[in-house]
């Protein structure tokens, strides 16, 4: 994790990342724990690539097979 903070409100630690409050804890050094942890599980685990190819759901050429079309050619 490259950008994250930790800050103090009141009696509790906040994790930033980015600008994206992701963790509140009662430990400061438990939070940059959590957080090294976390960037650890992170770099074992490259990030997955995203789908270039649409969804069938997502395609309106794709007719649902449970839905019968209308005959009228209206959809």
């Amino acid at each position: 994790m490259k950008n994250y903070s930790i800050i103090r409100l009141g009696n509790e630690y906040v994790v930033l990342a980015g600008d994206k409050s992701v963790l509140k804890i009662a430990s400061r050094r438990r939070a940059a724990q959590l957080v090294t942890n976390a960037a650890e599980l992170l770099d074992s685990h490259p990030p997955q690539p995203t789908p270039t190819e649409p969804s069938i759901a997502c395609d309106p050429d794709v007719l649902d097979p449970g839905v019968t079309p209308d005959p009228r050619g209206h959809t």
